[in-house]
This record gives structure tokens, C-alpha cells and sequence, in this order.
């Protein structure tokens, strides 16, 4: 199944993004090192000739069940992005290190003030020439217009200047936690945007960027992207163009076409991937699920009972992960910590004092005996009542086509339902779900968090009020949280990170704001007849979402 919450269709998840390892990206200064090309190759049946890529076939496109034009990167409609913009510094965000891009160096010249080094000679796709200007009208624009803050950038900064070929972020207090976004955000020019009097609708339709593709045709159902002759790094760039179609048809339907070699690569779920893809060329197809975030109930936090963390405790020890694991994800992934530490990966940052690195058992006779401690009793029926002694029903929102959610969400409901709740799956469109979520129109549902290279980040989205409400839709408030997180903002020092750390996920742990359930997957699927060279477990240069650093090591197979 497609997963957009790992890809174009959900961009938020897409800073957050979306997420693995942690990362010390928040010392005290530092100069970027320099990327290093790898020689690896993607390419299609015509690709050798002349040493190019005629086309790479990669999956879907993002802009809803009714994509429009629109490549305007701060919108939550994009079709693509990754390929036409780009940031300061480029994030291989498996190992969580840095290179340098449209910046060649940064450095931390104290606490609140942090400056980036923009690269001389890049042009814009239309010829013109890239300046540090243009990264200074961004992040005013920015905010200038807060919708387009995606990042939350300018609840932080002060202000943003150049001086030379130096660009400065001055912040109103130490926020080195904050490098991870600074550098990640995508830069657009200035002589397209300034003429633009209301750039949160803006749909870019020429989509002029720094970056290697431009778009070449679009007709809802196709996207084709061209490569950018005016590219930086064109040198870099094998590939002609770049096809993304509309998946239509189903999971089904777009596991056949990827088992037929119709994708080059692509992100899905595939059950039983062994049988249903690799087997059919055992030579050229592989796959690669690198950790993501943890995926765990999230449960409106507006609403009875979710508000009583008892209820959300007896929710820990409800709920068969280990069946989940087996028969929703075919084995693909680990059972995740209740602190919302990725593990093993962030393992230096578990308090010592959180027994079983925080993971909780299947046990319904404790939930029931939580529960019952609660004041919840159950009525003639077997099923739990409210402590008003009404019944109590509930709804899961699942998005439709996204089989393994849907499937984990089955097992969720039988094991409540046993419990004694009873709980409804409804599969609506990924948009409805969205637009529910948003609006606090829900009982229950999946929520994706943590696993991002900053540790700030990983608590800040889902738990801080001040987050977006795409973010933090279980709409969790607490002061006390909102305190510990801008701490953690400001800390400089990694003792000091860990202290607050360890705060957030003794919180985590104790108070239930989210259950995880599992470490979700990045999907990938590649096959190398066509096309060699993509990241993988042996060669982790890149994450599968990390578009730009693919794309610049691609060659055509040989």
C-alpha cells in the first residue's frame, strides 16, 4: 500500500517526515563536510546511451484525490517538490549528517545566532542567478505570511539578514535545536514570489527552483518532470526525466505493476514482499525498510474517556502489538517504546530508570483491572460503561487503500472489543481522514511520531500545543510539556538535551498522551535491470525519502 505519510501526499509527516536516528546536530559551531558522489546508477531500457537515463518511473504524485497544478513547496497540495526546490543543507537523515547545498558551510558563531554560507554559481532553472537574497525574501516571507511557516521557523527567530555571501538567522534566545529545520528549508526565488500578493495560494505553475527536474507535463493522472539544464550540479544528473503516475486501481492493482517491473522504484506496502516481488526477478528486484517513526493510537484527547490517562494506560496493555507485527506488517517491523524513543538507535537517550525500555506487555487482565480501578464497570453486556454508566462506542479512522493500517486496525478492534469496548473501523478517503483529524471529528486513529534526527522535533510536533494542528492532532496541552520542550530547544549542550529528554519521555511513559505500537517502515522497492545504485542496508548514503541525495548518485546501469 502506498503510504503517503512517507512521501509527497502527507508533506507535514514530510518534515516530519517525518525520521531515525538521534543525531548531534545541535553542538556548539561547525562547518558542514563536503557531499561525496557515490558511483551508483539508476536507469531504464534505453538509459546507456550517452551516458544518460532516458526516464525513471517513480511511483506517485502528491496534490489529493484531485490534483491540480501546483508546485508551490509550502503547500500541503504540492505535487512534487524534492526535485525543483531545495534547502540549505541536504539531510541524510539515516545517519542524520548534513551536506552542504545551497549552503556550503554553517556555523553556530554563539547560541542564538547561527550563519550559512551560500554557494556561488547556482542559477535558477530560468537562467537567473541564485543570491542570498533570495534566501532572505524566503524566510520573511515566511513570515510575513505564517500559513507558509510550516516549520514553525519564525516562533523562534528574530530575524533573518546577509551580509556578503553569508546569511544570518538570529534568534531571540539560544535555539540550537533548531538547525535541523533552518537547514532543511526550501529556498524560492525572489524575482518569481515578490510579485506574488497572496503566495499561501500561489500554485507556481512555471515552478522555477534551484533544484535538478523541472515540470515537463501534467494531466491528473501523469506527472512528467525534465531535467534542469541550468542545474548546479547537472553534472551529477543521469536523468532525463522522471515519471510519477496516479495510483488507481488499489494496492492490488499497483503490486502488479510493481512485481511487472513497470516502477523503477516506488515506496508501498507489499505483503509478503519476498513471494510477490523479489521472486519475480531474483537478480534485479530488492527492497530496503529502513525504521521510521513510531505508529501508535492517537486518540482525541478533547473527548471522554481519552482525557483520563487511566483509560489510555489500560489502552498500553489492551492491544496485541506482537499480532500486529505478524499479520498486519508481515514481520517488517519492531515493537515500539511507550517513551516514543526510536530503538535502538536513540537508546542513549532512555532513562535509566524506565524498566523494559518502556515497552508494555499484551495484558488484558490488567486493563481490565486498570480500568475497573478507574471507576469503569461493565454493564449486563460484558461492555465497560462510561463512569456515568452509558455506554460507551467509539470510531477508528483508517484510511482507505492503506491495507496494513487497515489490517492493524481489525486486530485493534478485536482486542477491545474483547476487552469490552466497542470499537468501529470506518475507511474513509486519506483526504476525509485529514480534513477529521484537523477538525477533532474523531475518536480514534493511527498518529505518526518521533524518529527524527532532532530530538526536539520529536516531541515538539505531537506534544507541544504551540504545534500546527496537522501535527499535533490529538490535541494534547500541557504547560508543564510545553516548558520541558523549549528547553529542550535551547539546549546546546547534549548533557543537557538528555536531561529534557529524559523529562519528555518519563512523561511519555507515565502519562499515555499517544500509544506506540510499532516502528513504521520506510517503504522501498527498487529494482536494479533497470536501474542500480539506490541506497540499502550495505549502503545507507541516503533514506528512501531522501530525494535529492538519490538522484545525485544515480548512473545508468551497465
Amino acid at each position: 500500500m502506498k503510504k503517503p505519510r512517507y512521501s509527497a501526499i502527507l508533506v507535514l509527516l514530510t518534515f516530519l517526515a517525518l525520521l531515525l536516528v538521534a543525531c548531534g546536530t545541535s553542538g556548539s559551531g561547525g562547518t558542514a563536510g563536503t557531499a561525496q558522489p557515490a558511483n551508483q546508477a539508476a536507469g531504464d531500457d534505453s538509459a546507456a546511451a550517452g551516458g544518460m537515463i532516458d526516464k525513471l518511473n517513480l511511483g506517485s504524485f502528491g496534490g489529493g484525490s484531485n490534483p491540480q497544478v501546483n508546485y508551490n513547496p509550502f503547500s500541503p497540495n504540492v505535487l512534487i517538490g524534492n526535485y525543483i526546490d531545495e534547502p540549505l543543507m541536504a539531510v541524510n537523515s539515516f545517519a542524520c549528517k548534513y551536506e552542504p547545498w545551497l549552503a556550503t558551510a554553517y556555523e553556530w558563531k554563539d547560541p542564538q545566532n547561527l550563519q550559512f554560507t551560500i554557494r556561488d554559481g547556482i542559477k535558477w532553472s530560468d537562467g537567473q542567478a541564485f543570491t542570498p537574497d533570495d534566501v532572505v525574501f524566503t524566510l520573511n516571507m515566511l513570515k510575513d505570511h505564517t500559513a507558509l511557516d510550516t516549520k514553525g521557523l519564525w516562533q523562534s527567530l528574530e530575524s533573518v539578514t546577509a551580509e556578503g555571501n553569508n546569511v544570518l538567522f538570529k534568534f531571540k534566545e539560544p535555539a540550537a535545536s533548531l538547525f535541523d529545520r533552518a537547514a532543511a528549508q526550501m529556498i524560492v526565488p525572489k524575482h518569481i514570489w515578490e510579485k506574488e500578493a497572496d503566495p499561501v495560494t500561489f500554485v507556481n505553475e512555471k515552478a522555477v527552483g534551484t533544484g535538478p527536474f523541472i515540470p515537463e507535463s501534467f494531466n491528473q493522472r501523469q506527472l512528467v518532470l525534465k531535467r534542469n539544464p541550468n542545474y548546479w550540479q547537472a553534472d551529477k544528473i543521469k536523468v532525463n526525466q522522471l515519471v510519477f503516475s496516479k495510483a488507481e486501481g488499489g494496492n492490488q492493482v499497483e503490486n502488479l505493476k510493481l512485481a511487472r517491473g513497470e516502477y523503477d522504484m516506488n515506496a508501498m506496502f507489499v505483503p509478503n514482499i519476498e513471494q510477490a516481488y523479489v521472486k519475480q526477478d531474483p537478480e534485479h528486484n530488492h527492497y530496503w525498510f529502513p525504521a521510521g517513526g513510531a505508529i501508535g493510537l492517537g486518540m482525541n484527547l478533547q473527548k471522554a474517556p481519552f482525557n483520563d490517562v487511566e483509560f489510555r494506560k489500560a489502552m498500553a496493555y489492551a492491544i496485541n502489538r506482537e499480532e500486529i507485527i505478524t499479520k498486519a506488517q508481515f514481520g517488517y517491523v519492531a515493537k515500539a517504546s511507550q517513551t516514543g524513543l526510536v530503538l535502538p538507535a536513540q537508546k542513549d537517550w532512555m532513562p535509566s530508570d524506565i524498566q523494559n525500555d518502556g515497552m508494555f506487555p499484551f495484558d488484558q487482565a490488567q486493563a481490565t483491572k486498570i480500568l475497573e480501578a478507574a471507576g469503569y464497570k461493565k454493564g449486563a453486556d460484558g461492555k465497560f460503561m462510561t463512569k456515568e454508566g452509558k455506554p460507551m462506542e467509539f470510531t477508528f479512522l483508517v484510511q482507505s487503500g492503506w491495507t496494513d493500517w487497515i489490517q492493524a486496525a481489525q486486530i485493534i478492534q478485536a482486542n477491545l472489543n474483547a476487552l469490552g469496548l466497542t470499537v468501529n473501523v470506518q475507511t474513509p478517503t486519506p483526504e476525509t481522514v485529514e480534513s477529521q483529524r484537523a477538525a477533532g471529528n474523531y475518536d480514534m486513529l493511527f498518529i505518526v511520531h518521533g524518529g527524527a534526527c532532532s530530538m526536539y522535533d520529536n516531541y515538539y510536533y505531537h506534544l507541544d500545543s504551540k504545534a500546527p494542528a496537522t501535527a499535533n492532532y490529538i490535541f494534547h496541552k500541557n504547560p508543564q510539556v510545553d516548558t520541558l520542550i523549549d528547553q529542550l530547544r535551547q539546549k546546546i549542550d547534549v548533557a543537557e538535551q538528555k536531561k529534557a529528554v529524559a523529562e519528555l519521555a518519563k512523561y511519555s511513559y507515565e502519562q499515555f498522551p499517544t500509544v506506540p505500537l510499532w516502528y513504521g517502515a520506510n517503504w522501498f522497492e527498487y529494482s536494479t535491470k533497470r536501474a542500480q545504485g539506490w541506497p540499502n542496508a550495505d549502503n545507507p548514503y541516503a533514506k528512501p525519502t531522501d530525494a535529492l541525495l538519490i538522484i545525485t548518485h544515480l548512473t545508468p546501469s551497465t
